[in-house]
């Protein structure tokens, strides 16, 4: 595994172009942090434009189990009520963002902005996902997101619960797919 902070302008290929949603959410949560830090940041942002599918891989503590088998198969269903994340690139590093949740008809809630920051899984350079933005709940402004990308165009990240300045919980794994 390298050490070496990935930058934009890095290939975004990280030698698994096979991968799929399937594929992630069949993975344990250690299979996924593997993944997440062997991926690599995009040449631009704007490999995110759009709606792109998400899905809800793993949630730490009980990924694998009996309890966590029908979550999996239920965030598979187009019934599952997030859709994922709808992205608009402002620039090669930058750019905004809304979850896209379905409750009966599609919602557009909780915006976050894009920016290139350190990761808090392994310092090396992510898409870090921010919250804290106008409008949002105080429990909404304390989750940290971030994405790399662990094949073309398939984006792996953690869901985390900020508990400090520079640090989060890992909560659960979750997956962004743009070649849907």
């Amino acid at each position: 595994m390298s050490t070496a902070t990935a930058t934009i302008g890095s290939t975004g290929k990280s030698g698994n172009t096979g991968l799929t949603l399937d594929d992630l959410s069949a993975m344990t949560v250690d299979e996924l942090d593997a993944l997440y830090r062997a991926g690599s940041m995009p040449a631009s942002f704007k490999a995110l434009n759009g709606t792109p599918k998400g899905r809800m891989l793993a949630i730490r503590g009980i990924d694998k189990t009996f309890l966590f088998s029908p979550i999996t198969a239920f965030s598979k269903l187009s019934l599952f009520p997030w859709d994922g994340k709808s992205f608009n690139a402002t620039s090669d590093i930058t750019g905004d963002g809304i979850n896209r949740i379905n409750l009966l008809k599609q919602l557009n809630w909780f915006p976050f902005k894009t920016r290139i920051e350190p990761s808090v899984i392994d310092g090396k350079d992510c898409i870090y996902l921010d919250y804290e933005q106008p409008g949002n709940p105080f429990f909404i402004a304390k989750i940290r997101d971030e994405l790399r990308e662990v094949a073309p165009g398939l984006f792996l990240g953690p869901a985390m619960w900020k508990t400090g300045k520079s640090s989060a919980e890992l909560v659960l794994w979750f997956a962004i797919d743009t070649t849907r």
